[in-house]
């Protein structure tokens, strides 16, 4: 198991895919998740504010999220919501419902299930998030810290909302990254922090690319591609 924490706009999801998709792992967006939720509540009309209707209805919702790196599915009562919970509205309101303690004590059981789930099926995954090698998954064999800095993450931030056809200027994400980094970073539950042990990769001047051989050659290190498939590619 790899275990990738980081801020928004470092590349996770992307490298999270990739890496996955060559070591031949299974793969888990747990952001998503956080997401899913934060789309219910605003789709019933409940205010993020209000932390006991947010877990209520955090606990009633149905959703599911899939592991396969190429095709990940979110839906949201069985519809397809992959784009939706990227929203301008869903980002502005996912650090405010993945604060409360309830809704992080529920969905963090269940990464658990999958994780285990998957670890016993299939034996790799790569696994996401801002909690994942601190409280997730303390025990990963492989965590990962990327970071980036405020210029190149509000850049980056804004080549995806552009490509999403939504229009905000670099300013704006960068301001959207740094609000989300604060709200992120003091919550009082599992706040976004690295692991004691995690292994930081600033990915400012490095391409996918280069990320995706750094830490497959940290996985070969650790003695996590025994048996994979892509052995003989991943450090090439």
């Amino acid at each position: 198991m790899v275990a990738l924490d980081g801020p928004s706009g470092t590349g996770k999801t992307t490298v999270a895919r990739t890496l996955a998709g060559r070591l031949s792992a299974r793969y888990l967006d747990t952001g998503a998740m956080y997401r899913l939720v934060t789309l219910a509540v605003l789709r019933s009309g409940t205010d993020p504010g209000d932390r006991a209707a947010v877990a209520h209805l955090a606990h009633d919702a149905e959703f599911s999220i899939g592991t396969d790196p190429e095709r990940p599915e979110v839906r949201l009562a069985g519809q397809d919501v992959a784009a939706e919970i990227r929203g301008p509205e869903v980002t502005g309101a996912v650090s405010a419902v993945s604060a409360v303690p309830q809704v992080r004590e529920l969905l963090v059981a269940r990464q658990r299930r999958i994780i285990a789930d998957v670890l016993a099926e299939t034996g790799g995954i790569v696994v996401e998030g801002r909690d994942i090698g601190t409280t997730v998954a303390p025990d990963a064999p492989l965590k990962v810290y990327l970071t980036a800095s405020a210029e190149v993450r509000a850049a980056r931030r804004n080549t995806q909302d552009t490509a999403a056809g939504r229009q905000t200027s670099v300013a704006e994400a960068r301001e959207s990254v740094q609000r989300r980094d604060r709200l992120d970073s003091s919550r009082a539950a599992s706040p976004l922090r690295a692991a004691g042990d995690a292994v930081p990769v600033d990915t400012s001047e490095l391409t996918i690319d280069q990320v995706i051989v750094a830490l497959a050659e940290l996985a070969r290190r650790r003695g996590l591609l025994a048996g994979c498939p892509a052995d003989a590619e991943v450090g090439s």
